[in-house]
């Protein structure tokens, strides 16, 4: 009995073919149909989701941002 090795290939960590440099959202990548209070809040979502390294956000997470911007209950 013959047995056929595959040579292992480490894909963590590359890019797929034509698809280098985009990044899967949460949200959309376009703020423009927005109100400006709603493209505020976009901008910094995105600016903690770069930041933090997170894809996606938690509505734990989401809060914190709101707060940040000064809103409150």
């Amino acid at each position: 009995m013959t047995q056929v090795l595959e040579e292992f290939v480490e894909r963590r960590g590359q890019e797929p073919a034509g698809r280098q440099g985009i990044e899967r959202r949460q949200f959309a990548n376009s703020h423009d149909d927005l109100s400006p209070e709603g493209a505020e809040l976009a901008r910094a979502i995105d600016g903690y989701k770069l930041v933090h390294r997170r894809r996606f956000v938690t509505y734990d997470e989401m809060l914190g941002v709101i707060k940040s911007l000064g809103y409150s209950k």
